[in-house]
């Protein structure tokens, strides 16, 4: 028999909830009626939160009203049809972002039922879709919009027309299996004038006319706030004045076509061109040394998952000297750890693979004095030698007792993130 709760003020019982993980809120509000109807009713504990569903038979009316309780605002919705989204315009009309993977129709036109939705994602959608006239109706409320292997029946043109009617986004993300063939990006940028982010796929380019980025003059001489640039799958040459419009970009993440780089080193144009860069996140291509003693002084970001020696870290720290965060996953297993310290001692966040790192070396990261957070990448393990094949996706036991062990060195300062959380709107392909 389960004992009697102690007698605690409303207020406590919130506060001592709002410490809990999201699973450990769903685990609480299950223990009895009390806890249920006081966490679903409070609005603050269930900020970010999330639901996936499919197969709408499964839930009653019970399950919608805890969800409209908790004002849900996102939902994930798997191989879904049209009366799928006009039962959750009815139930959650307050929905406010969404995502449909693996649709089920050619169409889509019952997204107009939601009259504030602002954020849309649509990923994995194999049956093609037979226009893009459902964008429309949105075109004053969307701010984010993700299309990640979507497949259209109509023409190109006829897709970028509808996108540069959401005048309101500063997110767009377009990501393709080389379907799609966009000539320039002139006229999303002359449209989108809010657009901040943006993700495409480049699969199908190898020159780049002058004019990619370039917007038409936009009104009150105004200039391009796009801050944050994705390009997938690239391998296209670039000039400075290609990039000329872009002057003022922040962050910039190349994921380059081929493991095997060509005969030129397109990152070199792409550094020179961007002095104002804060954030660099570089996936396959050409080795480091290539292009280390081109990074901005200003960087504070630096994502590296390419071929590096130790020789061409020292060279980036010359060049970055106040980097605060550092992603690092070389393509060889080099004792490359025990160097951070020395050279990017102001590191806030860290994020590295621990398979091929001694324990002395783990344990080096102690030194790292402004160190908060640590991502461990790899956190699997596989607990019978004689079996390749038995993997673990959790840290081991060993890696435990070392993440224990570097928290007490230094004094719980340093919190450790073995599982990384996805915005659920997101596609996974970066």
């Amino acid at each position: 028999m389960m004992a009697p709760l102690p007698e605690l003020p409303t207020e406590l019982w919130l506060h001592i909830f709002g410490f809990l993980s999201l699973r450990d809120k769903l685990s609480m509000r299950c223990t009895c009626l009390y806890f249920r109807n006081l966490m679903d009713k409070t609005r603050p504990l269930w900020r970010g939160f999330s639901v996936t569903l499919r197969d709408f038979s499964r839930y009653n009316r019970a399950f919608w009203r805890s969800l409209v309780q908790r004002h849900l605002g996102s939902v994930l919705l798997r191989s879904g049809k049209g009366k799928d989204l006009r039962t959750l315009s009815t139930c959650l009309p307050a929905l406010s972002a969404l995502r449909l993977e693996d649709w089920r129709e050619g169409g889509v036109t019952e997204l107009k039922k939601f009259k504030v939705l602002q954020r849309l994602a649509m990923t994995s959608c194999t049956v093609s879709l037979n226009n893009v006239m459902f964008l429309l109706p949105l075109s004053r409320q969307l701010t984010h919009l993700i299309l990640c292997n979507v497949q259209f029946s109509c023409v190109t043109s006829h897709l970028l027309a509808a996108i540069c009617q959401l005048t309101r986004l500063s997110s767009l993300v377009l990501h393709h299996n080389g379907n799609i063939r966009v000539p320039t990006l002139s006229d999303i940028m002359s449209h989108l004038t809010g657009l901040k982010h943006l993700s495409c796929t480049m699969i199908t380019y190898k020159n780049l006319p002058d004019d990619f980025f370039s917007p038409a003059p936009l009104t009150g001489g105004g200039t391009l706030q796009l801050t944050d640039l994705q390009l997938l799958n690239y391998d296209a040459v670039v000039t400075r004045k290609l990039l000329q419009p872009l002057s003022n970009l922040q962050s910039l993440s190349i994921f380059h076509l081929y493991s095997v780089p060509g005969p030129v080193c397109h990152m070199t144009t792409w550094l020179t061109s961007l002095p104002q860069l804060r954030s660099l996140s570089v996936h396959g291509g050409h080795p480091l040394t290539a292009y280390a003693d081109l990074l901005p002084s200003s960087l504070l970001s630096l994502t590296l998952c390419v071929d590096l020696q130790p020789e061409d870290l020292q060279v980036a720290s010359l060049r970055v000297p106040h980097l605060e965060h550092l992603h690092l996953e070389p393509w060889s297993s080099l004792k490359l750890v025990r160097l951070l310290p020395h050279l990017f001692p102001e590191l806030r966040t860290l994020a590295i693979r621990h398979h091929s790192i001694s324990d002395e070396d783990f344990l080096s990261l102690q030194q790292l004095q402004y160190l908060h957070t640590l991502e461990i990448l790899d956190p699997f393990h596989r607990p019978d030698p004689t079996d390749p094949g038995w993997i673990v996706y959790e840290p081991s036991p060993h890696l435990q007792q070392l993440i224990n062990d570097l928290q007490k060195l230094t004094n719980y300062r340093v919190q450790v993130i073995t599982s990384s959380k996805r915005d659920p709107l997101s596609c996974s392909c970066v």
